[in-house]
């Protein structure tokens, strides 16, 4: 079960819920986050919730049978919407987008993504600055000293910045740079990674592990709000199966299935999706017609000249198309609902 409890609750009436619980040999685990206190029951056996229910300091109480408790729809209805402030926000009634190349490469590369971005009114920034690569001799990211450049450009323009984090000890020197930590593919079930990523007041991506099932990446999502971090977005970037055809297989199922099971921001990544710049926009525009809260893909000035995953990165051409036609296609889906 989950217990929301109220946020002044004394002492002796939290003592006295989880009392309870215990007495019907269920364990209880308490989670404290930005937003709320909570505590989880786990156990076999039935019985009456109202009977906990009823006790003093009880904001709601539930049933929730899925393994992931805290980021179940079952609990809660209304759907998480994150602001990242400035007007910037991610989840259901609005269609986010955010852009950018595979790689942070240099500081005129930055300028004039964040320009096409500003052109286009797109508020957030996709880079990496610490990259995980299959080759230990491809391009590995400009580190820190990129990722500060990269934040006091993106101030400049009124640009956010998302990018991703591959360990534990990345995520204090990090935190001051970033607006939200993206868990690449790999590190989706880096345990460490997740409870360390649930102790900041950030927002925090979660990508979908190369073979990962839905019921993982949830899981991996409780890890993180488990920990007290409720900020949370699901991306799905596509599965390896036996096709070739296309570097992954872009799960579009994924999306209406997280959005029936979980209140979190579910956003797709059509460029790792597929991994073949013609194929991206339209993967893109599928992805907002199956219900995708945003869309996060892979642009670069010189796609053919980027130090990292060019082959299924947009130009600035393609990318403005797809911008306007992304929009077009979220009108018509808002219509159609």
């Amino acid at each position: 079960m989950l217990i929301q409890l109220e946020p002044a609750i004394s002492s002796e009436n939290r003592e006295a819920i989880i009392d309870r619980i215990k007495a019907v040999n269920y364990k209880v685990t308490e989670v404290t986050t930005q937003r709320a206190h909570y505590l989880i029951g786990i156990g076999k056996a039935d019985f009456d919730i109202r009977t906990v229910g009823q006790l003093p300091g009880i904001v709601d109480i539930h049933r929730v049978s899925d393994d992931y408790k805290l980021v179940s729809r079952k609990w809660r209805v209304r759907p998480t919407v994150l602001d990242l402030g400035d007007g910037v926000r991610i989840g259901e009634g609005t269609l986010t987008l955010a852009a950018g190349p595979c790689s942070i490469e240099s500081e005129a590369q930055m300028e004039s993504i964040m320009q096409h971005l500003v052109d286009n009114d797109v508020r957030i920034m996709r880079g990496g600055v610490f990259k995980p690569r299959s080759s230990p001799y491809s391009f590995r990211g400009l580190g820190m000293d990129g990722l500060k450049l990269f934040h006091q450009l993106a101030r400049q323009h009124g640009i956010k910045i998302v990018t991703e984090v591959m360990q534990v000890s990345q995520v204090e020197e990090m935190h001051d740079y970033v607006d939200v930590f993206q868990v690449g593919a790999r590190n989706t079930q880096n345990f460490n990674l997740l409870d360390a990523l649930g102790g900041v007041d950030k927002p925090v991506m979660i990508k979908r592990g190369i073979s990962g099932s839905i019921e993982e990446l949830l899981s991996s999502a409780e890890y993180v709000f488990s920990g007290g971090n409720e900020k949370l977005i699901l991306c799905e970037r596509g599965i390896r199966t036996f096709e070739t055809a296309s570097r992954n297989t872009l799960d579009l199922n994924a999306v209406p299935v997280l959005k029936e099971k979980t209140h979190l921001p579910v956003i797709v990544d059509p460029s790792h999706g597929i991994g073949i710049r013609d194929y991206v926009a339209d993967m893109a525009l599928a992805g907002v017609m199956a219900g995708a809260d945003g869309i996060i893909y892979e642009a670069h000035e010189k796609p053919e000249q980027a130090a990292s995953d060019g082959a299924q990165t947009l130009n600035f051409a393609e990318s403005a198309r797809l911008i306007r036609n992304l929009r077009r296609v979220y009108a018509l889906r808002q219509e159609l609902e």
